[in-house]
């Protein structure tokens, strides 16, 4: 559901900054941000989850940290053949295609990101569903430029799609209401990752770490020595309005739909809605700020979805979640029942001179 740019971390002897390897960036870290100077902080990365996991983490000495860095890379790879829908021996795929008439027993992380998963279904009334993995199949051929789906195909497929059609029964069993039920996480699933790779750095005397989940989802821990917190830049496809987070002990994930020109001319995006069972059409890139990194994406996704009339209704019911959503022109609108996010309105302003974006409603 969400279309992952990596990033890789630039470190310039012992200042750390966070860049895009792509001209359109996620998400990227201060390019004017003070030198982090510290002598026990280490960087590693690993591809797994089909996208670049990287950690920058302190700790007391540098050996204590790269092991710590090392036990969280093993998290998320653990994680992965528990969640993944692409491996075939994972604990998701095997519920996906286990017999649907009675109960299955899951692994509790399985068990847990499905339950916090239908907490955001019911407070988007439906829009972010992680059931929707049988229309994002549906779609895969159009994604890639080839044909659409017939409104027939998509009716048919839709009747499979529906979080109502999972039912929890503690403590670790699930069970579908529909034979045709599949549970697809991509919405979530990285930050529910990240947000135990960073449970694994605190248990090894970890406080100071930045993760992030190729581009679209980080975690931040404390902050850098001598600094507020961790300084990022969010994805801002106009390049005008600059938006920026200060990240301590909190999470911002970035949404958007795949344009065209990133596959085929006239190919479907990647995000579909599971209302209407086609791509959503949006001229925004999305991002939220909130206190855990699969708070943050599946927020991202859900606000991406519904709007920013709508979207902007729903945050206030969420306490310490914001939101921007900037459009290709530079036209934005926001919302706060917390963190601030500020603007510097490009490359001409100097780095410091930040305010509420312009456009946007602060509530």
């Amino acid at each position: 559901m969400r279309w992952n740019k990596p990033l890789a971390f630039v470190l310039l002897g012992a200042s750390v900054a966070l860049a895009s390897a792509e001209a359109s960036q996620a998400v990227s870290l201060h390019k004017n941000q003070a030198p982090l100077v510290h002598k026990n902080f280490v960087h590693k990365k690993k591809y797994v989850m089909g996208t670049v996991f990287e950690i920058v983490a302190y700790g007391e000495s540098p050996a204590k940290a790269s092991d710590a860095v090392d036990q969280a890379f093993r998290e998320i790879v653990r994680l992965d053949d528990v969640m993944s829908d692409y491996k075939a021996d994972s604990a998701l795929s095997r519920l996906n295609h286990s017999s649907h008439s009675r109960p299955q027993a899951v692994p509790p992380d399985l068990y847990r990101i499905i339950a916090e998963a239908l907490q955001y279904s019911r407070l988007s009334a439906g829009k972010f569903d992680v059931t929707v993995g049988p229309l994002v199949n549906l779609w895969k051929a159009a994604i890639r430029g080839g044909a659409t789906p017939s409104a027939g195909e998509e009716e048919k497929v839709r009747a499979c799609v529906g979080y109502e059609k999972i039912e929890l029964l503690p403590p670790d069993r699930v069970q579908f209401l529909s034979p045709c039920v599949q549970i697809d996480l991509g919405a979530i699933g990285k930050g529910y990752a990240l947000d135990r790779a960073a449970d694994v750095l605190r248990s090894r005397g970890i406080s100071l770490a930045l993760l992030d989940a190729g581009g679209s989802t980080i975690v931040a821990m404390g902050a850098p020595p001598g600094q507020a917190g961790w300084l990022v830049h969010l994805r801002d496809p106009s390049n005008k309005v600059d938006p920026q987070v200060m990240l301590s002990d909190s999470s911002v994930s970035t949404s958007e739909q795949t344009p065209p020109s990133l596959l085929w001319r006239e190919s479907a995006g990647h995000i579909i809605d599971p209302d209407k069972g086609v791509p959503v059409r949006t001229p925004f890139a999305v991002s939220a700020v909130a206190h855990t990194g699969s708070a943050s994406d599946a927020l991202s996704t859900t606000l991406l979805l519904v709007g920013p009339e709508k979207g902007k209704e729903l945050v206030k019911n969420v306490a310490g979640v914001a939101a921007i959503w900037v459009s290709s022109d530079g036209q934005t609108q926001q919302i706060s029942n917390g963190p601030q996010i500020l603007c510097s309105y490009g490359a001409q302003r100097p780095a410091t001179s930040v305010q509420t974006c312009s456009g946007g409603l602060r509530w």
